[in-house]
C-alpha cells in the first residue's frame, strides 16, 4: 500500500499530539500507507478575548478542519469529541472513536492539593460555564476567573499568579506529559464531565468507503457506545458551548449508567438526571434522559438561559 493520507489537525500541542496519536496507528495498522499532518490555526484558536459562548461556540474549533475536508485538502481530521458540535455539516460523520482516557477534570495548583483546601475569596481559573456551575455550588465563596487558551498558556497564567488554581481535563494533561501537574482529580460527582471528553475522535467524508476502511481497525466499540449516548443527550438538548451541560455515560458489560447536570453559570440552581438502559439502545438513553433532565428542573433552567440570551432551543 503506498496510499497518502492527510489528517487536518489544529496546531495547539494537544490537537498535534493526538493527530499524531492517530498517524502512528494507522501506520501501524497499515504498513506503507503515508500520512501527512495539515495543521491548520481555526477561528477557535485566533479568537481568545472572550469565552466561547460569546465568540460563537466550540464549533469554531472545527470549523476549518471541516472546510478542508470538504473541498478534498484533507482526507480526515482528529479532534477532541468534547469540541465537536451535535450537529456535523452535510457530508461529513464521525465513524471512529478511540478508546477514552480518564475523563474527569483535574484540580491543579502550586499552593494547594484539593478543592477543599482553597480559602475563600481564591481564585479558580476556567472557562467552562460547567465546571464553573458545578464548582461554584461546591464552593459559592471562591472567585471564578476567565481563562482561555491552550494547556500550556493557562499553566503559565497559574505560574504567573492570576490565580491560586486551574480546573484542566486529566486526559489533556496525561497526553502532554504533564500528568505530575494535576494535584487530585475531582470526582464525577463532585464536576461531572464534559460530553466527549477524554475522547479522540476522527471525522471524514460521508461514503468515502477507501478512507473509512482505513481508520475501521482505530474504532473502540466500548467507547462508541457511550459517545452514542452523550452525543444523542447533547443533541436532544439542543446543547453547545453557551449551555452549562454535564453528560457522562459508563458501560459495564451490556449496561450504560448514564448521568447528566444542567445548571446556571452561578449555580445557583441545577438539574441532575441519572437513568441506566441496555447498550445495544445507547442514543435512545440518550434521549430518553434529556427528556427527564428536563422534566426535573432543566426546562425551567433553559429558558431562563435563552431569556438571556445564553441558549437557543432545538428545532
Amino acid at each position: 500500500m503506498t496510499e497518502l493520507l492527510r489528517i487536518a489537525t489544529r496546531k495547539s500541542p494537544l490537537a498535534l499530539w493526538q493527530a499524531n496519536h492517530v498517524k502512528a496507528l494507522l501506520e501501524h495498522a497499515h504498513p506503507g500507507l503515508v500520512v501527512e499532518l495539515l495543521p491548520m490555526v481555526t477561528t477557535g484558536d485566533i479568537r481568545t478575548e472572550g469565552s466561547l459562548a460569546q465568540i460563537g461556540g466550540k464549533g469554531l474549533f472545527v470549523k476549518e478542519l471541516e472546510q478542508a475536508m470538504l473541498e478534498d485538502r484533507a482526507d480526515l481530521a482528529v479532534h477532541s469529541m468534547k469540541d465537536v458540535p451535535a450537529t456535523l455539516p452535510a457530508g461529513l460523520h464521525l465513524p471512529v472513536v478511540l478508546a477514552a482516557e480518564d475523563p474527569r477534570d483535574a484540580f491543579v495548583s502550586n499552593r494547594y492539593t484539593t478543592l477543599a483546601e482553597l480559602p475563600a475569596g481564591a481564585r479558580i481559573g476556567t472557562a467552562s460555564l460547567r465546571r464553573q456551575f458545578q464548582l461554584r455550588a461546591l464552593r459559592p465563596e471562591l472567585q471564578f476567573v476567565m481563562l482561555r487558551g491552550n494547556v500550556e498558556t493557562r499553566l503559565r497564567k497559574l505560574d504567573d499568579g492570576q490565580c491560586e488554581a486551574v480546573i484542566l481535563a486529566c486526559a489533556g494533561l496525561r497526553r502532554l506529559g504533564l500528568g505530575n501537574r494535576i494535584d487530585a482529580p475531582l470526582s464525577t460527582d463532585e464536576s461531572l464531565p464534559a460530553i466527549g471528553q477524554g475522547v479522540i475522535g476522527i471525522e471524514c467524508r460521508t461514503g468515502d468507503a477507501m478512507i473509512e476502511g482505513l481508520i475501521a481497525p482505530l474504532n473502540d466499540e466500548a467507547t462508541a457506545i457511550r459517545m452514542a449516548a452523550e452525543r444523542a443527550l447533547n443533541a436532544a438538548l439542543g446543547g453547545s458551548c453557551q449551555t452549562p451541560l454535564a453528560g457522562h455515560a459508563e458501560l459495564a458489560g451490556t449496561e450504560l449508567r448514564m448521568r447528566a447536570r444542567i445548571g446556571l453559570p452561578d449555580g445557583s440552581r441545577i438539574a441532575a438526571a441519572e437513568m441506566r438502559g441496555a447498550a445495544r439502545e445507547a442514543a435512545e438513553l440518550g434521549r430518553q434522559l434529556a427528556q427527564r433532565l428536563l422534566a426535573d428542573g432543566g426546562a425551567a433552567i433553559l429558558d431562563t438561559l435563552e431569556a438571556a440570551g445564553r441558549h437557543t432551543k432545538p428545532a
